[in-house]
């Protein structure tokens, strides 16, 4: 089985690459645009892609005909996306046209060839006035972020692929050459050098492992599955209650989390403020069984003190 993923550098992609290099029976194209920013660049193929560029991935397609591909890439800035309008929706909407309209092309000219597109969202695109959510729930984007990821949605849906679309939530891990902090590490970090934080108690989450949610994408490519799927974390918290999880676990001082509002937050993106996910669909059809979120914190920090040991 060929799988393509997109965005191999990013956090998913990383960890889609680790888990899939050495499967038997797989045979891995990993794409990101530039330099394969990896550790690890043994036991799959690397090559350059930019999915804003409509030739580029007619060409690597064409040259690999990938049974499942797995688009990951995205502008996943929210308040980036809001200011730079134009880039994100060709990252987040046009590219997944693109990318589409390619292997729809592809299928035509070939029909022995079935590609299946397995398309990464997000719970923004629900605007979030209760919560936790399941599969049927109606999208009423509040963010640009969120509107180009719902027209990808769309885009995917009407083709006539075989497809599936994974929703995800609050993701979080550890990457090779790590650039951005995830929730984890900021409240860590920022506790440890005792700097008060201030943290939000009126939105709410199910924090996802980027280990579960490559679990999913790779339960959705083995089965072929089709559909919606809510992929993320079993565990529903504030981001507020998430911080006091983090703290206790490392045994850090909890009187230097403050509570606020997300309305004295100044950003210039909107956040839906109830998502979090109810995850029986994946569960039952995939089999998928994602870790509690204590689970997860541990998982960071072994992988925290691999790196230290290594470098």
């Amino acid at each position: 089985m060929k799988i393509l993923i997109t965005g191999s550098n990013g956090l998913l992609g990383q960890k889609l690459v680790y888990k899939l290099r050495n499967q038997t029976g797989i045979e891995l194209i990993a794409t990101a645009r530039g330099a394969n920013r990896l550790v690890k660049q043994d036991a799959y193929t690397y090559e350059s892609l930019d999915i804003t560029n409509k030739q580029n991935i007619e060409t690597v397609f064409a040259k690999y005909l990938p049974d499942a591909i797995i688009n990951t890439a995205a502008m996943t800035n929210v308040d980036a996306c809001e200011t730079d309008r134009e880039g994100s929706w060709l990252m987040n909407a046009t590219a997944v046209d693109y990318q589409v309209k390619a292997l729809e092309a592809l299928q035509n000219k070939n029909r022995h060839y079935k590609p299946h597109f397995i398309h990464l969202s997000t719970d923004f695109i629900f605007d979030g006035t209760h919560g936790p959510l399941d599969e049927e729930e109606k999208p009423n984007p509040l963010s640009y972020y969120a509107e180009g990821k719902l027209e990808a949605e769309k885009i995917v849906k009407a083709s006539k692929l075989d497809w599936a679309i994974a929703r995800t939530v609050l993701v979080y891990g550890i990457v090779d050459n790590m650039s951005r902090s995830n929730i984890v590490l900021w409240v860590k970090s920022n506790l440890e050098q005792g700097k008060v934080i201030n943290v939000v108690d009126d939105q709410f989450r199910t924090p996802t492992l980027a280990e579960d949610l490559a679990d999913g994408c790779i339960l959705i490519a083995q089965k072929r599955a089709k559909g919606i799927y809510n992929i993320s974390g079993k565990d529903f918290y504030s981001i507020l209650e998430l911080a006091n999880v983090v703290a206790d676990y490392y045994g850090l001082d909890k009187g230097l989390i403050k509570p606020s509002k997300s309305a004295d937050i100044k950003q210039p993106a909107k956040r839906p403020p109830i998502t979090g996910f109810i995850i029986d669909k994946a569960k039952n059809d995939l089999g998928y069984n994602p870790h509690s979120f204590t689970e997860g914190i541990k998982i960071l920090e072994d992988q925290i003190k691999a790196m230290q040991t290594n470098s």
